[in-house]
């Protein structure tokens, strides 16, 4: 062990509130919980505390915290090969029985096989011994496809893991008191409900590479693995529990909500986490009240804070205790004055509105249902309370675009700035556009990416239009990583082995050479972003169902061919599955 890393480790542990240190007994299960990023980032993933609150509750349970190392740290692990330690107690990954890992985005899979070695454990889940440790993720991505790490990880988590996660442990007890091997123990894993064992599933594809079958290789595993979800949300509070300065905003996070109704075409969570619920007031009051020892602003989390149906009267509470507060985000259409108000006396400065695209055209394609007057509306009610910057979230390369569409949306941008201009804000408006990419369980899932150059075209004939004009801005991300990611999001269990591969030519500097290490092995790119799947086609996640029906994603593409809308989803709705 190389102590100056470890006192690195106990120093930032020293800065922290509420974690849990313990060595627990010889019968706990001992459980490594990570986050593919570095510790700021993770920190900032709510999944994460609550499933180490949960794990270290349990009382048989010790759950320590690992993350990616910061580049120059990094560095200096592999220069002396100090293993990746826990935060906790500065253990290496292979002092445990589990290693879980939370995985919410998918340039953070390149990381994965980065720590598993640098912690002491296999990479490749068919070559792991009997004494190493199980390998579990959960999180949006696990659900979505887990296809693409299925060489790296064990078994998955599918759906919302708060129930899911105790049923492991009890398995895993169960396993040990039985003295199951490792691979009988994971297979034990299985029986739990919204766990999938990729090692228990084979994958056919035809000469062309398309998937044919996703089958069980044994009778008793399901066929498909259904996504599990909270059914109230209030019988699992969700808010920070380990308090540090060191996270992205530096914020108190709580859960107002889950899940969308909105029925945005493109939205992967709006599908995969639906149906939508809230906690109740009374709660979040509760969790507020106890976190206010902490002197820090509250984030409140939610798909669309603004959707919350007591919105008002949580704004009015915080702001009546004296506290400041932030939100993840909020739709247009239901924003509120009250809202609006209390972001601005809480020192919010830039108010961000996401109409997605610049045309009704397109809006309507992805039934996102903001209109041009719920923009105005929402930027009059910020400069009204004092914020003077907006920023806006616009895709391109969204399905049947147009150049006239990208033409609308620097004519939309014009007009905003106009209309803010006339409010008396002289603040920047900031457009932070990005490629539209095609996910999985949406009923765009059938569709293609847009060719490369052709989003290059469209975002240069945008800031072209927009270059000559004070107080806009536009930030784009990098379009290699949008069409890596467009690949990794549609993967399949090939795209798994080159991930592998990409990691034992560049160890960190995977995502680098991955296109590179796809090329060379005859593998196409293309084959994965720009093939428009045909309505039987098998995809690589089929063996999940989240409880949308398949018919119904058909018919929603088919009316986003329409341009017609779907309305929201209400009390005794039956149209998608999920609440049948």
């Amino acid at each position: 062990m190389n102590w100056k890393l470890a006192e690195n480790l106990r120093q930032r542990l020293s800065k922290e509130q509420g974690y849990y240190r313990s060595s627990g007994d010889g019968g706990s299960v001992r459980f490594a919980l990570g986050y593919p990023n570095v510790y700021g980032t993770g920190m900032s993933n709510l999944g994460l505390h609550i499933i180490y609150d949960i794990l270290n509750r349990r009382g048989d349970t010790v759950c320590e915290r690992f993350f990616l190392p910061e580049k120059r740290e990094l560095a200096e692990y592999q220069r002396t090969a100090t293993p990746i330690m826990t935060l906790e107690n500065q253990r290496p990954l292979d002092h445990f029985d589990i290693v879980g890992l939370a995985v919410s985005f998918e340039m953070d899979y390149f990381n994965i096989p980065l720590l598993l070695d640098m912690g002491r454990v296999t990479v490749r889940a068919a070559e792991r011994g009997e004494r190493e440790p199980i390998v579990i993720a959960g999180g949006p991505c696990a659900t979505f496809n887990p296809a693409v790490l299925s060489p790296i990880v064990d078994a998955f988590v599918i759906g919302e893991g708060e129930e899911t996660v105790g049923e492991i442990i009890e398995a895993v007890k169960q396993a040990r008191e039985e003295k199951l091997s490792r691979q009988e123990t994971i297979r034990r894993l299985a029986a739990v409900p919204g766990v999938f064992v990729p090692a228990l599933y084979e994958l056919s594809c035809d000469e062309q590479g398309r998937v044919t079958a996703v089958s069980p290789v044994e009778t008793e595993v399901p066929e498909r693995i259904s996504r599990r979800w909270v059914k109230n949300l209030d019988d699992y509070p969700a808010h920070t529990v380990v308090v540090t300065e060191d996270t992205e905003f530096n914020l108190y996070l709580v859960e107002t909500g889950r899940g969308c109704g909105r029925h945005c075409r493109f939205c992967m969570a709006g599908y995969a986490f639906r149906r939508p619920r809230s906690r109740s007031l009374a709660v979040l009051k509760q969790e507020i009240s106890e976190a206010i020892k902490f002197k820090k602003r509250f984030g409140l989390m939610g798909a669309a804070i603004s959707d919350y149906p007591e919105i008002d009267a949580l704004c009015r509470y915080i702001r009546g205790e004296g506290q400041s507060m932030s939100v993840a985000s909020f739709r247009a259409d239901s924003v509120t004055p009250v809202l609006v108000k209390s972001l601005a006396d809480s020192g919010m400065q830039t108010l961000t509105i996401a109409p997605e695209a610049g045309s009704g055209d397109m809006r309507a394609v992805i039934n996102k249902g903001i209109e041009e007057e719920h923009l105005y509306k929402t930027i009059q009610l910020g400069v009204a309370a004092g914020i003077r910057h907006f920023r806006m979230y616009i895709m391109v390369g969204l399905p049947w675009e147009k150049p006239e569409d990208i033409e609308e949306i620097a004519e939309l941008t014009h007009r905003l700035k106009d209309f803010m201009e006339a409010e008396g804000s002289k603040g920047t408006l900031t457009l932070s556009v990005n490629p539209f990419i095609p996910k999985p369980f949406t009923p765009f899932q059938w569709l293609p990416m847009a060719g490369k150059k052709v989003v290059e075209e469209s975002l240069k004939r945008l800031k072209a239009r927009l270059a000559k004009r004070k107080g806009i801005e536009v930030k784009t991300e990098s379009l290699k990583e949008a069409y890596v990611q467009g690949i990794l999001a549609r993967g399949d269990r090939l795209i798994g082995e080159l991930l592998c591969r990409a990691y034992e030519d560049s160890g960190s500097g995977a995502a680098k050479v991955f296109l590179r290490v796809m090329k060379d092995a005859g593998v196409d790119a293309g084959f994965y972003l720009y093939r428009e799947r045909g309505e039987g086609e098998i995809f690589p996640w089929e063996m999940i169902d989240v409880g949308v029906r398949r018919e119904y994603l058909l018919q929603e593409l088919e009316r986003a061919r329409e341009r017609k809308s779907t309305m929201m989803c209400f009390d005794g709705c039956r149209r998608c599955g999920v609440c049948s």
